[in-house]
This record gives C-alpha cells, sequence and structure tokens, in this order.
C-alpha cells in the first residue's frame, strides 16, 4: 500500500511545484510590467514585492521551527518516533527561515543602496533582523558540530531566542526610529490599489513555494533519518549474530524492497 502511495504523492507534489512556478512567474511579470511606477523611488521600488514577501516569510517560518523544536523536547523521552518527525521538521522550517532572510537582505541592500545611497546602516529593524539571520545560521551550525545526540536539543535552545527576536523585528519600525520605510500595509500606510493585489499575489506565491520547499525537505531529513536508523539496526543484528554462522533467516536474499 505505501508503495503504491509514492506515485501518486510524488504526482501531487510535482504538480504543486509547477504551479508555484506558474504564480512566481505570473507574479514576477505583474511586478514589472503591471504594477505602476512608484512617484518617488521610480522603478527601483519594484524590489518591494519580492523583498517584502520574503521577509514576511522568514518572520513566520520561524515559529515552525520553534513549535516543531518544542514537540521535539516533549517527545524525546515519550515518543521517539514521533520526536524524530519534529526534529526533521524543525531542520526543514529552519533551512527555508535561512533562505527567506538571505533574499530579503540581498534585495534590501538593492533596494537600499540607489535610495539611501549606502548598501546597509545599522538602525532597528536591519540590525535586528541581521541578528535572526545570525541565530538560524548558529542553528545550522550547531546541527553540524555538536556532539552526536545533543544536537536537537541545543539547536531547540537558539530557536527560542530566534522566536523572541522575531516580533522584536515585526515592530522595531515602531519601538524605535529607524531609517527603514514606515509600513505602507498597515498601520495607517496607504498603497495603490493595484500594487497591493500584485503584492499579495507574490506573497501567496512565495509562500507555496516555501511550503514545498520545506515539505521536500523534511521529506529529505525523514529518509535520512530511516536510513540512520536501519544501519544502525544492522549494525546491531552483525554484532548479535556471528558473520561466520548460517541462519535460515540469511539464507536467501531479501527482494522485498
Amino acid at each position: 500500500m505505501e508503495q503504491s502511495t509514492k506515485p501518486a504523492t510524488r504526482l501531487l507534489f510535482l504538480s504543486a511545484l509547477a504551479i508555484s512556478f506558474a504564480l512566481l512567474a505570473v507574479g514576477f511579470h505583474k511586478a514589472l510590467y503591471v504594477a505602476p511606477t512608484e512617484a518617488t523611488m521610480g522603478n527601483i521600488q519594484r524590489i518591494f514585492y519580492w523583498h517584502v514577501p520574503s521577509n514576511i516569510l522568514a518572520l513566520s517560518f520561524p515559529y515552525v521551527n520553534l513549535l516543531a523544536s518544542l514537540a521535539y523536547l516533549y517527545y524525546r523521552r515519550r515518543n521517539p518516533l514521533a520526536a524524530l518527525t519534529a526534529d526533521a521538521l524543525a531542520l526543514a522550517s529552519a533551512e527555508i527561515t535561512l533562505v527567506f532572510a538571505t533574499i530579503g537582505i540581498i534585495t534590501g541592500m538593492l533596494w537600499g543602496r540607489p535610495v539611501w545611497g549606502i548598501w546597509w546602516t545599522w538602525d532597528a529593524r536591519l540590525t535586528t533582523f541581521l541578528l535572526l539571520w545570525l541565530l538560524f545560521a548558529a542553528y545550522l551550525l550547531t546541527r553540524r558540530l555538536a556532539v552526536a545526540g545533543q544536537t536537537p536539543t541545543l539547536a531547540a535552545v537558539i530557536s527560542i531566542f530566534a522566536a523572541v527576536d522575531v516580533p522584536i523585528v515585526w515592530k522595531s519600525i515602531e519601538w524605535w526610529r529607524t531609517q527603514h520605510p514606515a509600513p505602507v500595509l498597515r498601520g495607517g500606510g496607504q498603497i495603490d490599489p493595484v500594487m497591493k493585489h500584485i503584492f499579495y499575489f507574490n506573497l501567496l506565491a512565495w509562500t507555496l513555494w516555501g511550503i514545498l520547499l520545506c515539505t521536500f525537505r523534511f521529506a529529505l531529513e525523514r529518509r535520512r533519518q530511516r536510513a540512520e536508523q536501519a544501519a544502525t539496526l544492522r549494525a546491531l543484528e552483525a554484532g548479535i549474530y556471528p558473520t561466520d554462522l548460517t541462519y535460515p533467516h540469511q539464507s536467501e536474499p531479501n527482494n522485498a524492497f
């Protein structure tokens, strides 16, 4: 039954991926050729349609990471299988967060250079967002370099600090005087209705792409976990059963998979 569902699952994923790429392409066209030109900044303002959705998603996936990390901490002694699943989702969401945060920083610098005359300014919004990027970079480095067995626990602690930083990033332009523009989608900000429509279209496209990318990375990590479990089981069996003896279940090759 499991084998029969794999082609259907793969087809569903590929179909959704194709739809997301189509939406991204249409959103790209709308941002460049349909959206009106902003009166003050001109065409450079069109980066808005990729910069802001990327930043919103970079502030959203950390909470997926946090919930998955907390689930891992809860289940690690109660239900090891559930803990492994939660840990795979935590890792996938952390990597997607870093992807969107990197896109947000790069597009922000490309936007800021012609508008501000400088690539980077250490105001509250940019500094707290950079801190978020650094926290998830540290999260992934911890998972790669920490002592085996302690990795998910240490990473979960970092995810808590990252989740605390998210609302600070979000509210920074209201709590402090910053060079970053004021919000145009909330707090009384004004934006052309056509611009708003195209922005939300691009936000939808980037969100779908991000969810699919996170799902794919989660599936890869679960496959790695299962392969590691199988290798551990084989090593244990090799230690239990001497290799110079022949057992009935080893007399013929297993062609089940």
